[in-house]
């Protein structure tokens, strides 16, 4: 008998509104559950510019602590109303600490799940800083990449890429080969985007774009080590072009990338706008 009147007592407070007014939440109606009457779907809906803080494994041995932007996206049925907004954040934050390629696809077949979508979309992008030594002094400095993790779900779906932005020097083959003396050249950025099937790090895809340019960039230089940078682009003199088609060949060598996209855009010194090319090759497309 007492036991029965404590849990009416108990029923009782449950559903009565909590000292600042507010009703407990199993009361309180779920609008964006509604039904929506302009039946139309919607490809992405989400939260997107939210920093975070993650742990990235480094080559090095250990992890850096960075902060990185999300965007966090699924798909909403036509007869949904809206998606629950605050069911993103408790994914992300249940995934603050050490975010790998596995716990990346976790994360991306869990919202998928809760907000009872077919597709989501996870874009994950942050600094990542490499610590360089200068060619001849050796001065240790400090580089910065931005790297951008992109995860797919469609359906029973999955697709994973890893992005990285590697600034480089590239000095135009044209200029050196019809000037009596010197050649122009630029600062220029050049982005690589893949798909795997086995683990890799961030910095090899960074080393690939670094050694492919004229010249890689460092932090700090000394007047001996600018002059060698400087002879260094000299000797490898390189167009937009071939600077594209020696990356891709590097990744058509390598079994492990399925999937790429090698972009570069050099910063003309000379003219008013920007040099570009850029090659996509997926190695499993069926021939044409």
């Amino acid at each position: 008998m007492t036991t029965v009147a404590k849990a009416q007592g108990a029923n009782k407070s449950s559903s009565a509104p909590s000292k600042d007014g507010a009703q407990s939440s199993a009361h309180i109606e779920d609008v964006q559950g509604r039904k929506d009457p302009r039946h139309l779907a919607i490809n992405k809906v989400g939260i997107c510019d939210i920093r975070h803080p993650v742990s990235i494994k480094q080559r090095v041995g250990g992890h850096q602590s960075t902060v990185a932007t999300f965007g966090m996206y699924v798909n909403l049925p036509h007869h949904f109303k809206g998606t629950h907004m605050s069911r993103f954040v408790q994914i992300l934050n249940a995934h603050e600490h050490q975010i790998t390629v596995e716990s990346f696809r976790a994360m991306l077949g869990e919202m998928t799940e809760r907000l009872e979508a077919d597709n989501g979309h996870i874009e994950m992008s942050f600094p990542y800083f490499i610590d360089k030594y200068a060619p001849v002094t050796q001065e240790k400095g400090v580089m910065d990449y931005n790297v951008t993790f992109v995860g797919d779900q469609r359906g029973t779906r999955t697709d994973l890429y890893v992005e990285v932005k590697v600034p480089v020097t590239t000095l135009c083959p044209c200029s050196k080969d019809i000037s009596d003396y010197g050649a122009h050249n630029q600062r220029s950025l050049i982005t690589i985007r893949v798909r795997a099937t086995e683990f890799f790090w961030l910095e090899e895809l960074i080393d690939i774009a670094e050694s492919e340019g004229s010249c890689e960039l460092y932090g700090i230089l000394k007047r001996v080590d600018e002059k060698a940078v400087t002879e260094r682009a000299y000797d490898n003199p390189k167009f937009v072009e071939d600077v594209v088609r020696d990356i891709a060949q590097r990744l058509n060598d390598d079994a492990r990338f399925r999937y790429y996209v090698v972009e570069s855009e050099n910063f003309e010194s000379i003219h008013n706008h920007s040099a570009y090319a850029l090659i996509e090759q997926d190695k499993d497309a069926p021939a044409a």
